[in-house]
């Protein structure tokens, strides 16, 4: 089964959609991802909006994670993995949690799924689609263990500010559906993204954060961020915790 690149689309043409916090890109997804998404996503993925892609579900409607993974385990929530290089590495390092990585863009949806055939995981499992609807309509309070957004778009223009990911009403969000001491990570290499991150972390009232850092040793240098470097921007993050 193959997804068409505009599969998440429709869910832009429903009437009050709250608004996107990524762009739409195109790209060509090459044979071997195109072969990826045909064998792999069936057995490790699912669309967060197409029904014909269902996920499974609790008798109260949310995500079955056990049923997904095959076992009970705390469960991160990866949104916007990029092309999978940080989830794999994280998750290879931490065998004991579950990765969900939430990606809008197919070429790097096949390609995690790719590194995920070749590193021989079994606690990865995608989702296509928009994290935040993931989040909001199938996602049990307390259900996640941590949360992980690295270098989201920054939006950097001032109108678009109200499209950026770290938001007080994205926070409370997924703040609501981390387990008391669970963690919100983020980075970025925009420096006045980076601040207002930690503004809004530091000010949501169920949250403690440790406010602006270089990144912690257990997050990998993503190719995203090499490059950035290399260009001369540092990388900021910023770790939160939920209060109990």
């Amino acid at each position: 089964m193959s997804l068409p690149s505009d599969a998440f689309q429709h869910v832009a043409s429903r009437p009050h959609e709250p608004l996107r916090t990524f762009h739409p890109r195109r790209a060509a997804l090459g044979r071997d991802r195109e072969d990826a998404l045909a064998r792999l996503f069936p057995r490790w993925g699912f669309s967060v909006h197409d029904e014909a892609a269902p996920f499974p579900r609790t008798d109260d409607g949310h995500l079955d994670a056990g049923t997904l993974f095959g076992r009970h385990a705390p469960l991160v929530l990866e949104i916007g993995p990029g092309m999978g290089d940080t989830t794999v590495a994280m998750a290879a390092a931490d065998p004991g949690r579950d990765y969900l990585a939430v990606e809008v863009h197919l070429p790097g949806l096949a390609q995690l799924l790719l590194l995920v055939e070749r590193a021989g995981l079994s606690n990865v499992r995608v989702a296509h689609g928009d994290a935040l609807e993931l989040v909001r309509h199938a996602l049990a309070p307390g259900a996640l263990d941590a949360v992980h957004a690295f270098f989201p778009d920054p939006w950097p223009k001032a109108r678009h500010h109200k499209r950026r990911l770290v938001q007080p009403e994205h926070v409370a969000l997924l703040r609501s559906r981390l387990r008391p001491g669970g963690t919100l990570h983020v980075a970025t290499d925009w420096e006045p993204y980076a601040h207002q991150m930690a503004q809004v972390l530091a000010d949501d009232p169920g949250l403690v954060s440790d406010g602006l850092g270089d990144r912690p040793a257990h997050r990998p240098v993503t190719k995203f961020e090499s490059r950035a470097l290399a260009e001369g921007r540092r990388s900021y993050d910023v770790v939160a915790r939920r209060r109990a």
